[in-house]
């Protein structure tokens, strides 16, 4: 799969590039080719829309970063890919270590294109992916930096929740965390550490999901090596879900991408459960209130019986992973909203083509 060359053609022509601490807008020539790579340096690309607060708090983190690894001082580059009109804060403070680009992009391409063009400005070696609301620990790059090797070709470091988390924070941590210090088969997008010759290898992000897209890139780049999820270095998820409510609303949003997530790759056994649970805790319960009112009693408790039965194997699964720090009523309250949203997610994903999003 080569990074696609049309949509980033596209986005190409009507982006313009902000460079700081030159400060030059530099002319539109695409393709990796035009860039000079830095063998020492470590380019961090990071797609953005809507808010700053936490982008500010993302930049702040890498200029926090210590940058002496094995024996060598990295320098460091940011390229922020906006959908922003205008970015309104202030680079000044941070161009003593910090390179910065901005790059305005357009409304109608997905995060997956904002990765692909940050990547074509980028000079460094080794690429990191984060989200624009991921707060890293100063020794993230450290850390990670070493373990890249012949055998290991993408990092990414374990979540900790931010001081004062809310419930529902430390149950996605906690979940996110569920295997570390290994191998797995797929990492998601808010912190991946990679040399510049994998990304090159695995052919970009597919331009085609708004979501999920993730579990589709890294695992081509696991067609190359393995994915190592470390307790090595840590980041905090400042974006994370908070609110019940605000949860199911994104989990609608990103099961529109299931479905469309499965062409052309590989599926792993461990996701077959996450594509079956939802739609059947959320249609065993539908159907025992159909065939209640039917008057269908065997049917009815069938149904309900198998809909418990999902939400009990999933509920005390990760109740054994959080307690004591979450109680049993958030892990059941959380997945009673999650399983229907991303049935409903996929369901419209079915009917109508998903809208690019905020993500961040």
């Amino acid at each position: 799969m080569a990074l696609s060359k049309t949509i980033f053609n596209q986005a190409r022509n009507k982006a313009f590039i902000h460079s700081f601490p030159a400060a030059q807008r530099q002319k539109n020539r695409g393709g990796p080719s035009m860039i000079e790579v830095n063998p020492k340096c470590c380019s961090f690309i990071i797609p953005h829309y809507g808010r700053e607060k936490m982008l500010i708090e993302t930049i702040e983190s890498l200029h926090r970063l210590k940058t002496q690894v094995a024996g060598d001082e990295l320098g460091l580059e940011a390229i922020i890919v906006t959908k922003n009109d205008t970015l309104d804060f202030d680079f000044t403070p941070l161009q003593d270590k910090l390179t910065i680009k901005v790059i305005h992009a357009p409304m109608d391409i997905t995060i997956s294109a904002q990765r692909n063009i940050g990547f074509q400005s980028a000079s460094g070696a080794v690429v990191g992916f984060l989200d624009a609301d991921i707060e890293l620990a100063p020794n993230w790059l450290s850390q990670l930096y070493p373990m890249l090797n012949d055998n290991t070709k993408l990092v990414s470091a374990v979540q900790v929740a931010s001081d004062g988390a809310s419930p529902l924070e430390i149950l996605r941590t906690e979940l996110s965390n569920a295997h570390v210090d290994c191998t797995v088969e797929f990492l998601p997008g808010r912190n991946l550490l990679m040399k510049r010759e994998t990304f090159i290898e695995s052919g970009g992000f597919p331009e085609h999901l708004v979501t999920c897209e993730d579990y589709v890139f890294t695992q081509k780049v696991g067609e190359q090596g393995d994915l190592y999820y470390t307790t090595a270095s840590t980041y905090v998820h400042l974006g994370e879900d908070k609110v019940f409510s605000e949860m199911a609303k994104k989990e609608i949003w990103r099961g529109q991408s299931n479905l469309a997530s499965l062409n052309g790759r590989k599926i792993g056994l461990s996701e077959y459960p996450s594509f079956i649970a939802p739609p059947m805790f959320t249609f065993g319960l539908v159907f025992a209130l159909m065939f209640s009112l039917l008057s269908l009693p065997s049917l009815a408790l069938f149904s309900l019986l198998a809909s418990l039965g999902v939400l009990s194997l999933y509920t005390l699964r990760l109740y054994r992973l959080a307690r004591p720090k979450i109680s049993l009523f958030t892990v059941i309250k959380f997945y009673a909203l999650y399983f229907p949203a991303r049935t409903w997610g996929t369901i419209l994903g079915l009917l109508k083509p998903i809208a690019t999003s905020s993500h961040t």
